[in-house]
C-alpha cells in the first residue's frame, strides 16, 4: 500500500481581541469564578498577615473615626441628626458603607499594577483582578457590621427598625458596585500614569467630606439635592441609614441622581477597561 505523497492541509487560526468600545464577556468571567474566589481569599489572608492586632483593625478604624467625628462634629459643631438618632450611632452607620467603598476603591485602583507579574505571564480575563480586590473588602465590612449591631443594642430605644431593614444588602451591593465602577477607571489609568497612587488618598479624603458620613444630606438645600446626589455615595449612605436605623428616607430626586451616576460609571468603566485591556501586558 503506497503512502500518500500529498502535503497535509494545515489550518491556521488567529485569535485576536475584539476592538472598539464594547462590554467585557461576562460569560468568560463566570468561567473563571474559581479564580476570583481564590484571589479574594488570598487578599484577605495577606491583609492581616504578620499584623499584631489582626482583624481588630476592622473594628478600630471605624470606632476611632466615630469618636473623632462625635467630638468635633457632633459636640463642638453641634450637627443635629435626622430622626433624633444619637450622633455616635448615626456616624457609625454612615462609616460602614463609606469604609467599604474607600477600601475597595483603593484596592481595585492599585490591583492591576500589584499583579503585573501575573498579567505578563498568563492569560485570563483581566477584569478578575479588580473584581477580586473589591470582594475582599467585604470581610472587613462584616466585622465592622457586627460592631454596629452592638451599638444598635446600646441605643435600642433611640431609633425604630422598619421593614426597610431588608434592603440593607441592596445598599451594601450598591456601595460595592460604586467602588468597582470608579476602580475600573482608576485601575486602567494607573497602568499608564503611576501618579494615580499618590492622588488616591487625597481623592478619598475629599470624597469623604462631600459625602453625608458625618452629617445628614438634609443640610443641603432642596434646590441642590439633585446635584449633590450625583455623588453616588450620597444615595448609598443615606439609604443605608434609612434601611438600618429607620432614619427619614432619602428623597427620590437624590436617589435617582445617585443610581443614574452609578449606572453611567459602571457602563463606561467596563467599556474603557475592556478597550485598554489588550495593551495592559505591554504597558505595565
Amino acid at each position: 500500500m503506497e503512502a500518500s505523497t500529498e502535503p497535509a492541509t494545515r489550518t491556521h487560526v488567529r485569535i485576536s481581541p475584539r476592538s472598539g468600545w464594547l462590554l467585557p464577556s461576562f460569560r468568560e468571567i463566570w468561567q473563571y469564578r474559581e479564580l476570583v474566589a481564590f484571589m479574594a481569599l488570598r487578599d484577605i489572608r495577606l491583609r492581616y498577615k504578620q499584623t499584631a492586632l489582626g482583624v481588630a483593625w476592622a473594628v478600630i478604624q471605624p470606632l476611632m473615626t466615630m469618636v473623632v467625628f462625635s467630638i468635633f462634629l457632633g459636640r463642638l459643631a453641634g450637627i443635629k441628626t435626622d430622626g433624633g438618632i444619637p450622633y455616635p450611632l448615626f456616624c457609625l452607620v454612615g462609616l460602614l458603607p463609606w469604609q467599604l467603598f474607600a477600601y475597595s476603591l483603593n484596592q481595585a485602583s492599585l490591583s492591576m499594577v500589584a499583579e503585573q507579574n501575573l498579567i505578563t505571564k498568563v492569560y485570563f480575563p483581566r477584569l478578575i483582578i479588580p473584581l477580586a480586590a473589591i470582594l475582599a473588602g467585604l470581610a472587613d465590612f462584616t466585622i465592622a457590621f457586627a460592631l454596629t449591631l452592638v451599638f444598635m443594642l446600646v441605643f435600642a430605644g433611640n431609633f425604630t427598625v422598619t421593614w426597610a431593614v431588608v434592603l440593607v444588602p441592596v445598599f451594601v451591593m450598591l456601595a460595592v458596585v460604586t467602588a468597582f465602577s470608579v476602580g475600573l477607571w482608576l485601575a486602567s489609568l494607573n497602568i499608564k500614569y503611576r501618579d494615580i497612587r499618590y492622588t488616591l488618598p487625597f481623592l478619598t479624603q475629599i470624597w469623604m467630606f462631600i459625602s453625608p458620613v458625618g452629617y445628614p444630606s438634609s443640610l443641603v438645600p432642596a434646590e441642590w439635592q439633585f446635584v449633590y446626589g450625583l455623588n453616588p455615595l450620597v444615595g448609598v449612605v443615606e439609604g443605608f441609614r434609612w434601611s438600618l436605623l429607620g432614619a427619614p428616607a432619602p428623597s427620590a430626586v437624590l436617589m435617582l441622581a445617585s443610581l443614574g451616576m452609578v449606572a453611567v460609571l459602571l457602563v463606561t468603566g467596563l467599556m474603557y477597561f475592556r478597550k485598554l485591556e489588550r495593551t495592559f501586558a505591554d504597558v505595565i
